[in-house]
């Protein structure tokens, strides 16, 4: 017996030595890429890491208490079970983008040449796909549809925000999509709201006499809406020397899962307020019965303002549930620099050597841009640490 199971080990570890650790991390990449084009980015993207996982994780045995029984791992191909797993929930969640998922597909298993390996790695693959998928099947239900607020006769814009029907989709692991809603925005009476209100005036303005060229180059930096600004980050840590395929697999999962249900919190809490963003607040100066907020009837932000309620910041929740989860994953070990690049920066890589930094980083450049408040980001911070430690403690991470 002994024997039998030594055997099965080496074959095990044969099987995930055979694999790059950054394999995860090229997947996961082109994973992105591609859903960004697709409904549901975030959600996506998320069930893809989510079908990775499992089958990764059912092949190495790494975290015993996350395996997943999808029948004989023997033999099977880390790699194929990847593409595999990415392949078919990319086509159940964006059928319309058949082509350029096959052609990545079919590359990947081009350069997996045992055909028996190929075969094992390809069939639990499908099978973890066809798990994750199954367990979320019912994450989106009847949505209700955006309703405009106006009083009868008068017109208002009609582009729809963004994000309202996100805001009702099942959460993962929160208990429900309103767990962590925050308190509301300030007063608008208050000294909060007067200094939050005069320093986005001030440095969020396209024509800043005030901001540097630097903080200039932060916000136009942090500008970006596409999902890849923040998940090149995690693949620049999985990437570093000495990591483990689960482990990268099991730490890109988490991140996406903590994604998801920050995506679904912070557009809940962002229609439950329906607070202004800067550009309608400083037009509007004169009308918050505020003596500090002088109007400015020309005001423009620096970055164009997003089609959905200010409070709180998205991107600065989204930003703190990812690096809670990668404190997680590190724990006392060094971190490695984060790195990534933006698609609304061209040309230009920026790096963090801490997580603090970087949640700072894009706090600030959120301001910068003319789109959030202080205290909107400060309260989307805390708000991504809730989320991101209740995901983390779900993986069973330190």
């Amino acid at each position: 017996m002994r024997a039998r199971i030594a055997a099965g080990a080496i074959v095990l570890g044969l099987a995930a030595a055979a694999a790059r650790a950054d394999t995860i991390a090229d997947w996961a990449d082109m994973t992105t890429r591609i859903a960004t084009d697709g409904p549901n980015t975030i959600r996506t993207i998320a069930l893809s890491q989510s079908a990775v996982y499992e089958a990764v994780n059912a092949i190495t045995r790494r975290y015993p208490r996350d395996v997943v029984n999808l029948g004989s791992a023997d033999g099977a191909s880390i790699d194929a079970a990847i593409a595999a797993a990415s392949h078919s929930v990319l086509l159940h969640e964006a059928p319309a983008l058949q082509p350029q998922i096959e052609a990545a597909y079919q590359k990947m298993l081009a350069k997996i040449p045992d055909e028996a390996t190929r075969r094992k790695g390809i069939a639990l693959g499908e099978h973890a796909a066809a798990d994750v998928l199954a367990k979320h099947k019912g994450d989106i239900g009847d949505i209700e549809p955006y309703r405009p607020l106006t009083t009868p006769g008068v017109y208002v814009p009609t582009t729809f925000p963004l994000g309202y029907a996100v805001a009702q989709h099942k959460p993962w692991f929160l208990k429900g999509n309103s767990q962590f809603r925050p308190g509301p925005p300030p007063d608008l009476k208050s000294a909060v709201w007067a200094r939050d209100y005069n320093e986005i005036k001030s440095i969020g303005a396209a024509e800043s006499t005030v901001r540097t060229a630097d903080q200039t180059g932060i916000g136009r930096f942090w500008a970006t809406a596409l999902p890849e600004v923040h998940i090149g980050v995690v693949s620049s840590l999985a990437r570093a020397p000495g990591r483990e395929i689960t482990r990268n697999a099991r730490l890109f999962a988490a991140v996406m899962g903590a994604l998801n249900d920050t995506e679904i919190a912070v557009f809940e809490a962002k229609y439950h307020y329906q607070f202004w963003r800067p550009i309608t607040a400083i037009r509007n100066g004169d009308r918050d019965d505020n003596p500090a907020t002088e109007r400015d009837a020309d005001w423009t932000p620096l970055i164009v303002t997003p089609i959905q309620p200010e409070y709180p910041c998205a991107h600065c929740m989204i930003s703190s549930a990812l690096v809670t989860v990668i404190r997680a994953d590190i724990g006392k070990e060094p971190l490695p620099v984060l790195s990534n690049t933006s698609n609304t920066a061209p040309g230009v890589t920026r790096h963090w050597t801490s997580t603090e930094d970087l949640v700072k980083e894009v706090s600030i450049g959120r301001i910068y841009g003319g789109m959030h408040y202080r205290n909107s980001t400060e309260v989307g911070v805390k708000m991504g640490e809730q989320v991101g430690k209740v995901v983390a403690s779900a993986y069973g991470m330190r």
